[in-house]
């Protein structure tokens, strides 16, 4: 049984160890993949640790937590990920912090960032967050409404459309979990074919990265394995 290290700094080499072991199985380049350290519920000098240690992209899920964080870590020390579900009410505090918003489902939310992105700053990075197991308890747009929801984001100002996202169904076995990431990747060259330039896949955490990046994720979102359990 693997023994998991509880320095952080070894943690995060063990990470890029099966980052790049897993890549290499798949015959991609490591360089490709994105690793998004998911520092929810971690106070600052968690974050501190990880950007002295080389991690350079973070994930929040709580708008408040993460502005109290990011004012803290100090303006572009970092590149920040939103992954958590947004509500209209919270979206000029994002569009104004952070460099990414992976949980786009709703075109009334992709408006919001587009209108509140400060003028000076570079266009907003997002991601389309699909519902692939149609669950009720999970954000997403249905597979099914995917091109509309594209062509309307990618119209926007002020945002860029760079991917999908996914949070799948939860699966022990990893044939099914890579049922899922093969779905999200189907969805992603689908909307290509329709005209649009997406490099992104969002998709694999801690249980199930290796499995997605077989699958071609470009961003992993990876919290437990990094940075040990959540208060």
């Amino acid at each position: 049984m693997l023994t998991v290290p509880q320095n952080l700094l070894s943690r995060l080499r063990l990470l890029r160890k099966r980052i790049e072991a897993a890549a290499n199985a798949a015959g991609r380049n490591p360089l490709e993949i994105t690793l998004i350290g998911v520092s929810k519920t971690h106070p600052p000098a968690a974050v501190r640790e990880a950007l002295a240690a080389g991690l350079s992209d973070f994930g929040e899920n709580y708008v408040q937590e993460a502005l109290d964080k990011i004012d803290a870590i100090g303006p572009g020390a970092a590149t920040w990920h939103f992954i958590g579900a947004l509500q209209g009410n919270k979206t000029r505090p994002v569009a104004a912090a952070f460099d990414w918003v992976h949980t786009v489902d709703r075109a009334k939310i992709a408006r919001r960032l587009s209108e509140q992105r400060p003028w000076h700053a570079p266009s907003l990075k997002v991601c389309l967050q699909v519902n692939l197991g149609d669950e009720q308890t999970k954000s997403g747009v249905a597979p099914g409404g995917l091109r509309t929801l594209a062509a309307e984001v990618a119209a926007l100002p002020r945002i860029e459309l760079r991917g999908l996202m996914c949070i799948p169904p939860e699966e022990s076995d990893p044939g099914r979990q890579r049922h899922w990431f093969h779905r999200l990747r189907e969805l992603r060259e689908d909307l290509r074919d329709a005209g649009h330039a997406l490099d992104v896949l969002s998709m694999g955490m801690s249980g199930d990265f290796e499995v997605a990046i077989a699958e071609g994720a470009t961003h992993v979102r990876v919290g437990t394995a990094l940075f040990g359990p959540r208060s």
